[in-house]
């Protein structure tokens, strides 16, 4: 897979990139850890989500690379129940917090899948506790959609209007 770049940068001027999980990256994905306070919401590392791609084969994990270096995951999929593109297992090292790489790896992604013949809304899940990840949804245009019973909005992107440009 090539990478996917819509030629974001990070705080500091490393260009964001999100590449496939192969033989040469895995491990280090596997080894991306959040920072403790976010352990509530997120995996304890992003290899729960490379085995969630590998076993379930609905979700298809991403790298999140910032310059040369892997410095994250974000994983993406169909739901043919909702008619939704999903975005999940977003999980940016606890060194790389706060640099913008995240808000770079999100748009790309949703750039990526608003590029899709006939891309459907885009949706994501996350925490109402979660505050520091929901305002980075929020302004990325995500507008809650309904909450569940622990505590988790499901959150939508609307699809773009057929022959808008994204």
């Amino acid at each position: 897979m090539a990478a996917i770049d819509a030629g974001l940068t990070d705080k500091s001027g490393r260009k964001v990139t999100l590449r496939g999980v192969d033989d040469e990256n895995w491990r280090s994905v596997a080894d991306i850890v959040p920072r403790d306070d976010q352990r509530d919401w997120v995996a304890e590392s992003a290899a729960r989500y490379l085995l969630l791609s590998l076993r379930e084969g609905l979700w298809h994990s991403l790298a999140v690379y910032a310059g040369d270096g892997v410095v994250g995951h974000i994983m993406h999929a169909y739901d043919e129940d909702d008619g939704c593109n999903w975005i999940g297992g977003m999980l940016i090292d606890a060194t790389e917090q706060n640099t913008g790489v995240g808000r770079a790896a999100l748009l790309t992604l949703i750039g990526y899948l608003q590029e899709l013949p006939d891309a459907p809304a885009v949706r994501l899940s996350v925490h109402e506790e979660n505050t520091g990840a929901r305002k980075l949804y929020a302004s990325a245009g995500f507008v809650d959609v309904e909450k569940d019973e622990d505590g988790d909005w499901t959150c939508e992107l609307p699809a773009a209007p057929a022959g808008d440009e994204a």
